[in-house]
């Protein structure tokens, strides 16, 4: 049993988000049964609403809906359940009500079964014994294979077990056997026997309710005595005839094992032993334990612990073991006070004096036999009902085989079994232990099994089991504290302490240390002997441990502050899990390790350093990758520590771990272990050894391990298009910031200076490889210099711009590098930070007035990337560093030497970020919209230049900036669609809008579409306003005439732009300049085109269009009907049907005579047929229309 199923629903998200706790803490809230008053009208419309198939659906929907709310407190309903039962059970009494009906009114009566549970239902049932023939009755009607009615049927029989146990003999009620037709009537005994027999076969969960029956039927006085032979016969041949091989044989098997466990389970000892061996005899031929079936084998251990029980005299064990006080206030006071003697009343004392002496059957050693074997099946609930049937039996067996039983479960906990057999066997345990069997005097061999059972975690392949054996050990913690007087578990407090905070706080799995957490809880009230227990609860209590990495980084430095847990939480650490199977646990580890080290320096240099320096070196991978990054956290830690107290970090370590420290690279690199899919895991992880020794200014300056480490951050870096995309970024992330902290301690002579050959080696060395063929090469160079010191980078800082130069330009050949320039992009803006600003300074050593527009210019390239591959739209990555790197750029200038900035450059910046901030990937527009409002909102001073910045303070009140949305197209486009008032920005945002309008996302088209049609209808009456606007969107149109990107969008857009009337303002005037440019542009658009999307949304605009008059027109029609012999048929097709609903529409473009004819030629003509028969329907079309007939040219001629 899981404790934490016992303390919450567990639906906290597991990674980096704790959430508050009112939001999980929302279950068993309800005080009272509200709906009553509902519930009783729905009850009584049963009868108008059950002819009706819909309404009564929506009936049944709504009482279930109510009813379900009660699952968590089905005890609310106890005081309603009468008055329910009596009004559905006055339907089914009433001779009128039709069968519908009477199904009906059972379905509501399991629905409350079902909520609360058959059992205390039950016992409200009528039973008369008047009712008793009216029910048999009943079945008459019944069809077993009916199955939308089986509620009826399973309620039957609950309500038949119930009547059944009128006290008086049945015989009695039979009467005249003889009928009015001379044959012999069955007797009542014999009619509920065969519908109890006749159920128990079916494979609805009417056979639940026929087992039920028979427990009750059989087991009383007048039934036993002359059916129950029989009927236990029938039931082992028919047992015994079945296969579970079978489906067939699995339903029957199943209904004969839940009988006789419920016969066996209710009936009296003295009526039952008789039978039992055979049943045992039997049950063991049916061999269940190699069943695939988990219910027949847990039907199989039932019936198992019922036969054992029957065998065995019912009687409580004189020696068992009983706590005394178990008030909480008590134990509390216990803790603070001397411990006081108290009158326990232990077993060893009476035992002796009162244990009666009888015989045990020697059936019963198979049955504990069998139970221990269940204890071992793969499945939870046969080891649940195993471990109740060994806690059941136990409490009737003398001391000394009592004892036998525990010695015997303790083989459990071997390591050559399974974790199935350690679940189990924690079951059992803490079922023992409850019960008050497991003495005092086992205590001690008990305790070290379950810390052991605390830290089982079992690799299996990629994964590993053991979270269910943990948790049950904690469940085996929690019912320790509640049997046992603290006096008998006080030698073990420390242990069981230590373990279960280890649990809390270091389990990799949310419900294991939810769990431990609550174990720890109970042992702190029951027993009151916890060291610093109420403290450590407040910190660790359940919604706390629900977030790993704050059980990993903040919980486990609290509780680690207490000196009786320091210890013990370190060695776990390093013997549990810096080699789990699982990186991230390692990782988070070895960073509990770094803020475990102040607690206790010395320990972590003089004991746990030593043992982990031979484990970086080591065989096994996952111990060599935890080991490693260890040491490295240490070593960082205790320099921190050292840097505090004003001492040098060597105080900390003597030759031995120096040298040791050293070696794991050699070590590592003379056995090739940075090779292959291993490498994946030393690369980085030495890396972050190289970076934490670096900044912890190890004494290792001109020593020639620093030419081996820097040998490894190149060669990782040129390994990258070698290793998996998962470790990828790792590595690379990894062996820059070892670059960086590795220059700035051992390359920086006395003169805060670099070597000029090293300098110079290194840089053209670096910038060589940024024209490596590889992408990911080209990557991991382009964030080495960026992240190099500025000593490195001085008199080359020109040099390493021109790089980075030729990485972030788009070439013909490298077109698809999408990531290398990202990571151009973002290495620029970080050595401009590192080398700072200075006017008039020299362009090879600062940002200064000769390299500022060549900066600019890089990154600004970078906005207009749209290259898209297999992947999607990858060069929106680029925009995002592009924008990023120009934000941190801009606010470098203006806090430094904000005379550099130029109004031109800032006015392209304002505008490509607000272009990017219109787009349709929500999370580059979020992205776009920050950088936007982070440029305008600086002042630090603030940005000069900034276009329109009082319009724009406006529409992005700073009040706002915080709150406002850009990821949710409702939220931003309003806004950012404002700026089309603005001259500046008009062109940029209209370009970007456009391919969010004509995009693919509905939301983004519906709320982009919507505030562009806000904004057109505000400036609908203004003239200028309008001529300026349709001025840029001819200009986007035509600077991006045959770029797909823009072009079909914008094509999309103006379909809707013409549906929605926003150019009505120029229908009125004859071959308005806005209609003649933007059909010309049209026509260039589609010409030669082969792509359908594109020409479907052409013939929209065109049918749009016909709504200009004058010439336009004419124009128009002329470019549809020349569509309708277009080579692809469903072009053909598509332009019929819009023409025909444009003609709908615009029922003026044609003489109303011809209007009929040329609706019906449209719509009756075959447009898939031969361009032949097509085209002479078109030339008539074009008669009609009185459009002139295009010519057809020939191919020769074109």
């Amino acid at each position: 049993m899981a404790l934490s199923e016992m303390n919450g629903d567990g639906s906290e998200q597991e990674e980096d988000r704790c959430q508050e706790p009112d939001v999980i803490a929302t279950g068993n809230i309800l005080e009272s049964f509200t709906e009553s008053q509902e519930i009783r009208g729905l009850i009584n419309s049963l009868k108008g609403v059950y002819g009706n198939l819909g309404t009564r659906e929506v009936t049944i929907e709504k009482f279930i809906v109510i009813m379900d709310k009660y699952q968590e407190q089905p005890h609310l309903l106890d005081s309603h359940l009468e008055w329910m039962m009596h009004l559905l059970l006055d339907v089914v009494r009433d001779n009128r009500s039709p069968s519908p009906l009477v199904h009906l009114a059972f379905k509501f009566l399991y629905i409350i079964t079902k909520v609360r549970g058959y059992k205390i239902f039950l016992r409200l049932f009528p039973h008369e014994v008047a009712d008793l023939q009216p029910v048999l009755d009943m079945f008459a009607d019944q069809n077993p294979k009916d199955y939308e009615t089986w509620e009826t049927r399973y309620m039957l029989l609950l309500w038949l077990s119930m009547t059944c146990l009128i006290p008086f003999d049945l015989a009695r009620l039979d009467g005249n056997i003889l009928s009015e037709e001379g044959r012999t009537r069955m007797p009542i005994m014999d009619r509920i026997l065969k519908v109890a027999k006749s159920y128990l076969v079916v494979s609805d969960k009417s056979r639940d309710a026929a087992a039920v029956l028979v427990s009750r039927f059989i087991t009383r006085p007048d039934v036993k005595q002359k059916r129950m032979a029989d009927f236990l016969d029938w039931a082992l041949s028919t047992l015994s005839k079945s296969s579970f091989q079978t489906m067939e044989g699995t339903i029957v098997m199943d209904g004969m094992l839940q009988a006789l466990a419920q016969l066996f389970k209710h009936g009296k000892r003295d009526d039952c032993l008789p039978y039992a061996s055979t049943v045992l005899e039997c049950l063991d031929n049916c061999k269940l334990s190699e069943s695939n079936q988990t219910l027949l084998r847990k039907l199989g251990v039932k019936l198992v612990q019922r036969l054992g029980l029957t065998f065995l005299k019912p009687k409580v064990a004189k020696w068992r073991y009983q706590r005394g006080c178990r008030s909480l206030a008590a134990n509390l006071q216990f803790s603070a006070q001397v411990p006081v003697a108290q009158n326990l009343v232990a077993a060893a004392v009476t035992a002796a004096a009162d244990e009666e002496e009888y015989d045990i059957p020697g059936e019963v050693e198979n049955v504990i036999e069998q139970l221990l074997i269940g204890l071992k099946d793969k499945d939870t609930i046969v080891r649940w009902s195993a471990a109740k049937g060994i806690g059941r039996i136990t409490g009737r067996l003398p001391k000394e085989l009592a004892d036998d039983v525990v010695g015997s479960l303790l083989d459990c906990f071997s390591f050559q079994e399974t974790d199935n057999s350690w679940h189990g066997g924690c079951l059992a345990l803490a079922e023992l232990g409850r019960r008050g069997l497991l003495l005092p005097s086992r205590i001690a061999d008990v305790v070290p099994v379950i810390l052991k059972a605390l830290t089982y975690d079992e690799k299996r392949g990629a994964c590993s089991v053991g979270s269910n054996v943990r948790d049950a050990a904690c469940y085996v913690c929690w019912a320790f504290a509640r049997a046992y007087d603290p006096l008998e578990l006080k030698p073990f407090v420390n242990q069981i302490s230590s373990a279960l905070v280890i649990a809390a706080v270091f389990d990799r799995d949310i419900n294991c240390r939810r769990a431990a957490s609550a174990a720890f809880q109970e042992n702190v009230g029951r027993q009151g002997t916890f060291p610093h227990g109420i403290d450590i609860l407040t910190a660790s209590d359940y919604f706390a441990v629900g977030n790993r990495v704050n059980c990993f980084l903040n919980i486990s430095v609290y509780i680690a502050s207490f000196p009786e847990y320091t210890q013990s939480m370190i060695d776990h650490l390093v013997n549990m899990k810096i080699n789990h199977w699982d990186g991230v646990i390692r990782e988070l580890s070895t960073k509990a390790l770094h803020n475990l080290t102040p607690q206790v320096p010395e320990y972590m240099t003089n004991v746990v350093l030593p043992r982990l320096l031979p484990l970086s070196v080591g065989t096994d991978l996952h111990t060599r990758h935890g080991a490693i990054l260890a040491c490295a956290e240490i070593t960082h830690a205790l320099y921190k520590l050292a840097a505090e107290n004003n001492r040098s970090v060597t105080n900390y370590f003597n030759e031995k771990s120096l040298e040791g420290l050293k070696q794991i690279h050699q070590e590592l690199c003379s056995r090739q272990l940075y090779r292959g899919l291993g490498g994946e895991l030393m690369r980085p992880a030495v890396c972050t050894l190289i970076e934490k020794l670096s900044l912890s200014k190890m004494p290792f300056r001109e020593d020639p391990i620093i030419d081996g480490w820097q040998w490894l951050i190149n060669d990782s870096l040129r390994s990258l298009p070698l290793v998996s995309s998962t470790a990828r970024q790792q590595i690379k992330e990894a062996a820059v910031s070892a670059l960086a902290a590795l220059c700035n301690e051992y390359y920086i002579n006395e003169q805060r200076e670099a070597n000029p050959v090293l300098q110079g080696e290194l840089l053209q060395q670096y910038i060589s490889e940024l024209q490596n063929t590889e992408e990911m090469i080209r990557c991991g160079f382009s964030l080495a210099l960026g992240a190099l010191p500025r000593f490195l980078l001085k008199g080359k800082l020109q040099q390493v711009l021109e790089g980075l130069k030729k990485v972030i330009c788009i070439s013909h050949k490298d077109v698809s590098f999408a990531e290398s320039r990202r990571d151009g992009l973002k290495a620029t803006a970080k050595v401009c930070q590192t080398v700072g600003v200075k006017r008039d300074g020299p362009q090879d050593e600062f940002v200064c007035k000769d390299n500022v527009i060549q900066i600019y210019m890089m990154l600004l390239n970078g906005m207009s990337d749209y290259t898209t591959d297999s992947r999607g739209d990858v060069g929106a990555w680029v925009r995002e560093a592009a924008m990023t790197s120009l934000m941190e750029v801009t606010l470098l200038l203006v806090q430094n030497e904000p005379e550099l900035l130029d109004a031109n450059i800032c006015k392209q910046i304002m505008c490509c970020v607000a272009q990017q901030s219109a787009e349709k990937i929500d999370r580059f527009r979020a992205h776009a919209g920050s950088v936007f409002l982070a440029l305008l909102n600086f002042d630090n001073p603030p940005i000069p230049y900034i276009p329109h910045r009082e319009e724009l303070e406006r529409i992005f009140p700073r009040s706002e900036a915080v709150t406002l949305n850009w990821n949710a197209p409702s939220q931003a486009f309003p806004r950012i669609t404002q700026l089309l008032g603005l001259p500046t920005y008009q062109y940029y945002v209209l370009l970007g809008l456009t391919v969010s309008v004509g995009g693919l996302t509905e939301t983004t088209v519906r709320y982009s579409a919507q505030s562009l049609f806000d904004y057109m209808k505000k400036i609908q009456n203004n003239l200028d306003a309008m001529n300026n606007f349709c001025e840029t969107l001819l200009r986007v149109f035509e600077d991006n005439l045959l770029n797909d990107r823009v072009s079909v969008p914008l094509l999309k857009m103006l379909d809707q732009m013409l549906a929605n009337g926003c150019f009505d303002i120029f229908t009125t005037e004859e071959n308005h300049p806005f209609s003649l440019k933007l059909l010309t542009l049209c026509k260039e658009e589609i010409k030669k085109s082969k792509d359908i999307q594109k020409l479907r949304s052409s013939i929209a605009v065109f049918c749009g269009m016909i709504q200009f008059q004058g010439d336009m027109r004419e124009k128009v029609l002329f470019q549809l009907l020349l569509l309708l012999c277009h080579p692809f048929p469903v072009i053909r097709k598509t332009t019929a049907s819009q023409v025909y609903e444009m003609l709908i529409t615009y029922s003026d473009i044609v003489d109303p005579d011809i209007l009929d004819v040329v609706m019906t030629v449209l719509s009756d003509t075959n447009w898939d047929a031969e361009l032949p028969v097509v085209r002479e329907k078109r030339n008539y079309l074009c008669d009609l229309m009185k459009v002139p007939k295009p010519q057809l040219v020939s191919k020769s001629a074109a």
